[in-house]
């Protein structure tokens, strides 16, 4: 499918929030309904042709007794998540009263999986029913999304005749429209570079920077990448993307296992989203996100390694309440950020509570492999003044140049305006 072809979907998709919502939402929510409504559209799609197998599984395991099913479900609907009720959203639109609508959509989307549950609670879309049932613009925002004149399914859509009106939206597609829809949401709300998400530019350097330098020691196998501050996940689908690449060129097979983490409650839902709506199940199931999952605070990737990380942590960022939650600096015991080093049981590597930016970087070095060739590789965006020699923080200055001295590299060439350099392990080089 062309670009043009996505673009027009993008569009049409975007029209629908000027038709429908202009009236009951400001311009800056209209993403509050429309990017959890296009998920579940897709989703609604690619499960209308498994719906009778996961409601016959259903009744199986239950005759059963079988408590936990969500793997079996899963296989019956041949896809990475399932919806166990016996409604679809075209079942919808012969719905005469608003109430009755209301009373079904809902039972509709409680009978998602526990991943896609995670979704809407982070999009907080059932916040949204009510306003949109109250002013009857529930039906029609389902109709517009049900429409004959737009295809969000993997299947085509043919003429009478035969002949194929819509081609069929394969995963990749309909990713690249989501990430578009995000995109126009994010200028729409005069949301900044880095506030929520990174550019795309500045990560693909990111991920060029962390693989090129190896690319012809890259081996056939498996590779883990992480982000702890992942956002939208943009960074670990480019950095995929780039590695599988590079191994293609040099004609070696590799797999890749996405891991992320985000605090954000509806960046990490729009990248749970895209992951699933791009055919990633495995690493929708990796991404941990909410209030209740920050990074620092509460690492969801105990004791796990990574062959690959890149971040965009956030800078400026009082860490108060994570280090309080952590038992202050005098009770802190997180092997992260206290270690073993040059003869001190417990060299602290705590920054200022104004700014945690580097404890984000002391998080990925705690998560470095030391028993591989290629070790481990790391990528992170920081502020210049972080590697000043002048700095007011003291923690930040000897961290910045403990680090680069126990993992023996150095920062690499000068980046960019947008960018500045950070250590990273040998031969890594970060950005």
């Amino acid at each position: 499918m062309s670009n043009s072809d996505l673009n027009w979907i993008a569009n049409f998709i975007w029209g629908i929030a000027d038709d429908v919502l202009r009236d009951l939402y400001v311009r800056g929510k209209y993403r509050d309904v429309i990017l959890p409504m296009t998920v579940l559209r897709r989703l609604d799609a690619l499960l209308e042709p498994t719906k009778q197998a996961v409601l016959d599984m259903k009744a199986s395991l239950n005759k059963a007794k079988i408590v936990h099913q969500d793997q079996a479900l899963r296989q019956a609907a041949d896809q990475a998540f399932y919806n166990m009720s016996k409604l679809t959203l075209r079942d919808l639109k012969a719905r005469s009263s608003q109430q009755q609508l209301k009373a079904d959509f809902e039972a509709y989307l409680d009978g998602f999986s526990p991943n896609v549950q995670d979704i809407l609670e982070k999009f907080e879309f059932r916040n949204q029913i009510p306003r949109l049932s109250k002013s009857d613009a529930l039906g029609t925002l389902i109709n517009k999304f049900l429409s004959p004149d737009i295809n969000l399914s993997p299947n085509p859509v043919k003429n009478p005749d035969g002949s194929v009106k819509h081609p069929g939206l394969d995963n990749h597609a309909m990713g690249t429209i989501f990430e578009e829809l995000v995109r126009r949401f994010n200028e729409e709300n005069n949301e900044e570079a880095g506030e929520h998400w990174t550019p795309r530019d500045a990560v693909k350097l990111m991920a060029k920077l962390i693989f090129l330098p190896i690319a012809d020691k890259i081996q056939s196998g498996t590779y883990l990448l992480y982000d702890g501050a992942c956002g939208t996940g943009g960074m670990l689908t480019v950095a995929e993307e780039t590695l599988q690449q590079l191994a293609t060129e040099h004609k070696k097979k590799v797999a890749t296992h996405l891991y992320g983490q985000e605090i954000n409650a509806e960046t990490y839902a729009i990248a749970k989203a895209d992951f699933l709506l791009k055919g990633e199940g495995e690493a929708a199931d990796n991404i941990v996100g909410g209030p209740e999952h920050s990074t620092l605070a509460n690492d969801a990737f105990l004791s796990r390694e990574f062959d690959f990380m890149l971040s965009n942590p956030p800078y400026g960022k009082s860490w108060k309440s994570d280090l309080e939650r952590m038992g202050g600096k005098e009770g802190m015991k997180d092997p992260r950020f206290v270690i073993q080093h040059a003869g001190e049981a417990e060299y602290s590597l705590i920054t200022r509570s104004s700014d945690g930016q580097m404890l984000f970087l002391a998080n990925m070095l705690s998560k470095m492999k030391h028993k591989t060739k290629l070790g481990s590789r790391i990528a992170e965006v920081h502020t210049a003044r972080r590697y000043s020699r002048g700095t007011r923080d003291k923690g930040k200055a000897t961290f910045a140049a403990g680090s680069l001295r126990t993992i023996g590299s150095k920062p690499s060439s000068p980046c960019p305006s947008t960018c500045s350099t950070t250590p990273a392990s040998p031969p890594t080089f970060g950005c």
